[in-house]
């Protein structure tokens, strides 16, 4: 009995750093940021999200496809927490933790709040979307290597969220 308990923590063990292993090869690929931005009244937004690269791949329409749920980034799901109800994309949104996706157009987006978090990115539960809302997609005028998302705190005390990759712009506004 002893030993076969033996076996089993050992096998568990093993378990254990395949899977840091995994996730720490797979992070030096798409690096782990965290941001954070603060608005007026409190308002303080934090996103974290994983940073793949283009790596003279097509993006948008192939790698991820049209009119597909993405996770928004690489390895687990991208997270957004707010500290107070605001407005995302003038939708009201309570505070709280969020996993951000997408659904990629050519010329429209919709963008996703879901109430799980911490799942890897690609364990979507529709039935946990929180708000739905579609948003027009900019051009770039070149192409953006690395996906980038950043909070930008505006001078009327809110923040605009954007994501750039490939040759593709969002801006989202919260307030």
């Amino acid at each position: 009995m002893k030993k076969a308990l033996n076996i089993i923590f050992i096998v568990i063990g093993v378990l254990v750093l395949a899977l840091y292993g995994v996730r720490t090869y797979t992070k030096s690929h798409s690096p782990f940021e965290k941001l954070t931005a603060k608005g007026k009244k409190d308002l303080k937004v934090q996103l974290g999200y994983c940073r793949p690269l283009m790596k003279e791949r097509k993006i948008f329409g192939e790698l991820i496809p049209y009119n597909t749920v993405w996770r928004t980034g690489a390895n687990e799901a991208t997270t957004i927490s707010f500290s107070r109800t605001c407005t995302f994309g003038k939708r009201k949104v309570k505070d709280g933790n969020y996993s951000l996706w997408t659904i990629p157009g050519e010329k429209y987006w919709t963008i996703i709040l879901n109430t799980e978090t911490g799942q890897w990115g690609t364990n979507y539960d529709e039935t946990k979307d929180y708000l739905r809302f579609k948003i027009e997609a900019e051009k770039t005028q070149k192409p953006i290597e690395q996906l980038t998302i950043k909070l930008l705190e505006i001078a009327e005390g809110g923040i605009d969220m954007t994501l750039n990759w490939e040759n593709t712009q969002l801006n989202i506004p919260i307030r």
